[in-house]
């Protein structure tokens, strides 16, 4: 099986699409230097943005999770430059925000790891964005629609909390458990 994308809603293409229009936008952080080189912008790789509830630990809770808007990775000439985040509004979405860095050529790796991790399955999985702000922690979510939700994987974006591994295919629910383990704690000596 290959990935299946979900199509994003037609208010973020349009919102994401009126980002890349406009000066203002194009001169912030997180795009200056994309948008410096010749030829266009393209929003391509729509995923859905959802967010893990404080203190979920579960597969069933992770199903529950709240989608809280998309991500667009951008690219020129099929090279991802930077990312475009929309939020839900009342217009249905709005650009929040342009971004570079870090998690958006760890998001680039775990798409390509993932296709590959999905080819000899005959689950078909939707990639998402997981976003665990209690841990500080972003994962890609290959989420089993027409399966149990135990089917799902999560690959922790770099950088990874301590104790868990940045592009490694955990489980849903191992890795969920291993976030909600409590964490020694750190203690200074002077």
């Amino acid at each position: 099986m290959t990935l299946q994308t979900p199509q994003p809603p037609p208010s973020a293409l349009r919102a994401v699409l009126a980002a890349l229009s406009t000066d203002t936008a194009l001169r912030g952080a997180g795009i200056a230097a994309a948008s410096s080189t010749a030829g266009p912008l393209l929003p391509a790789h729509p995923l859905a943005v959802h967010q893990l509830p404080p203190g979920a630990a579960t597969a069933r809770a992770l199903a529950a999770a709240p989608r809280t808007g998309w991500r667009f990775l951008l690219e020129r000439g099929g090279t991802v430059l930077a990312a475009a985040d929309l939020v839900k509004s009342s217009e249905g979405h709005s650009f929040a925000h342009f971004a570079a860095g870090p998690y958006l050529d760890s998001t680039v790796r775990a798409l390509a790891q993932a296709r590959q991790l999905v080819q000899p399955s005959h689950t078909v999985y939707q990639p998402r964005l997981l976003a665990v702000p209690d841990h500080y922690a972003t994962a890609l979510w290959l989420h089993a629609p027409e399966a149990d939700p135990a089917a799902d994987l999560l690959l922790p974006l770099a950088p990874a909390p301590l104790g868990v591994a940045a592009h490694h295919a955990y489980p849903a629910e191992e890795l969920l458990a291993r976030l909600a383990r409590p964490r020694a704690r750190v203690t200074a000596f002077a």
